[in-house]
């Protein structure tokens, strides 16, 4: 590239981005906001399976939670997998088999088939967050990843606005002997299997497989990546073993700073339908309806604290704000009454939500891209139980005390200490230091010398071996 003049190459490379955007986004926000209404679908069915079923609070709580132990534990093996056999059929056999965990839903018996199928849930969707986030880092620059981000994470935003309506409208649905909200649980979940075929379709696994990038295109997307990731490995910064790469503090800070973000989230995500009700006489469709607000006003969040953090450029900074916003709302809404507290929460979400697509960056930026999948799996899988602890403590809260204005509190004092961790995370690659493993200035090509040369050049999966 270098006999190429900049200028060429600059635009050249702005065209192809572009093309990538235009051609890749919308479907996986669209992937997303699926996946994200079969995550938490959950929340709008509470009350019913306490009635049909006799699951209580606590059973529901733990319920909701176990989702996040089957992804925990086989999200790291799934993204080493998609790493394997590429992108487009990892991401498609993904999706098929969450969608048909989804469905299962439908015929929950009572707690034990309760927990059996959120765990077996939580295990097919393993992998589909880092998974797309690790697909981004192969098809884009360093400088549009953070941008993709955040329309991508918007995905989860535009998912929590509309999941509300639409299962709250499915609820009312009846016939063949099901009650309403297992026909929920039946129509969501297939809308997952036949998107899978819309991926298998349309989605590449790289670059060079793309027919509407031109050849230039192609070459510039492909070299510019390359020479990105060739910087990261002078600055000699990730470490060969990948036992001693999780051992580090930087990805152990990572982990709880993304941890207290998905606590706080999933604390609001699955309560906050049961929060709603106590405001009046409300039906399914109502309470759909005012749960979208909180996640409307944090769409608009999102996109302005991205804004901001793109002209004004101190990544921890703006992640401390955002969380600080999130503790505060968390904490106003103990202090008022139903109506009082829905609001508050209103304000936490333009926190937590805006938090979650700040605090992605800063990992990426720090890590090797040939293990990066596999670490962007661990933070994702170890923060996601912020998933598992938040509705499991507020179902046993409720459930001991009538009350979960303490978990409110907890969540609130997490995201302030968050707040305060995320200075100590660095944004970029660096020399050891004293803390960091030994110190060593090795690298992974010394390591593993066969990835050497793959690593920089895709094999038939697309992906990096």
């Amino acid at each position: 590239m270098n006999n190429v003049p900049d200028s060429t190459h600059d635009s050249t490379l702005a065209r192809a981005a572009a093309k990538v955007k235009r051609h890749v986004l919308p479907l996986v926000v669209v992937m997303f906001i699926v996946n994200y209404i079969d995550r938490v679908n959950i929340g709008f069915v509470r009350s019913h399976l306490e009635t049909d079923l006799g699951i209580g609070a606590a059973a529901y709580g733990l319920g909701a939670g176990l989702f996040f132990v089957g992804y925990a534990l086989f999200e790291v093996p799934s993204n080493m997998l998609l790493q394997r056999y590429g992108a487009r059929a990892w991401l498609t056999r993904i999706m098929f088999t969450w969608g048909a965990a989804a469905m299962a839903m439908a015929f929950v018996r009572g707690e034990t088939s309760f927990y059996v199928l959120r765990f077996i849930l939580g295990a097919a969707e393993a992998g589909f967050f880092p998974g797309i986030i690790y697909y981004f880092t192969q098809w884009l620059p360093a400088n549009e990843r953070g941008k993709a981000m955040a329309i991508f994470l918007s995905g989860s935003a535009i998912a929590s606005v509309i999941s509300g309506p639409v299962s709250g409208a499915l609820l009312h649905v009846s016939g063949m002997g099901l009650h309403g909200w297992q026909w929920m649980f039946l129509i969501e979940g297939f809308a997952s299997i036949v998107l899978c075929g819309f991926v298998w379709f349309w989605l590449q696994s790289h670059p060079n497989q793309a027919k509407w990038l031109s050849a230039e295109e192609k070459a510039v997307l492909t070299v510019t990546i390359a020479e990105e990731q060739r910087a990261r490995e002078a600055a000699q910064v990730i470490k060969p073993s990948m036992f001693k790469l999780l051992a580090d503090r930087q990805i152990a800070l990572f982990c709880f700073i993304y941890f207290s973000i998905a606590l706080t989230i999933y604390g609001a995500t699955f309560w906050l339908p049961s929060m709603i009700r106590k405001m009046g006489s409300l039906g399914d469709f109502q309470v759909g309806l005012l749960n979208s607000i909180p996640w409307i006003i944090s769409i608009v969040a999102m996109y302005g604290f991205a804004a901001l953090a793109g002209k004004w450029k101190f990544q921890q900074a703006w992640v401390a704000a955002t969380l600080v916003i999130a503790a505060f709302g968390m904490f106003m809404s103990t202090t008022g009454g139903p109506v009082f507290a829905f609001v508050a929460i209103c304000f936490a979400a333009i926190g937590f939500k805006a938090a979650s697509a700040l605090f992605w960056p800063i990992p990426q930026s720090y890590l090797d891209a040939r293990i990066a999948a596999a670490v962007i799996a661990l933070i994702n899988s170890i923060g996601n139980l912020g998933g598992f602890v938040a509705p499991t403590a507020f179902g046993f809260l409720e459930q001991t005390t009538g009350s979960i204005e303490g978990g409110l509190y907890g969540l609130a004092i997490t995201s302030l200490v968050a707040a305060v961790v995320i200075f100590f995370a660095r944004t970029s690659p660096g020399r050891d230091t004293p803390n960091s493993l030994s110190g060593k200035r090795e690298i992974v090509a010394q390591a593993h010398p066969s990835e050497n040369t793959q690593a920089l050049n895709p094999g038939p999966s697309g992906a990096a071996v």
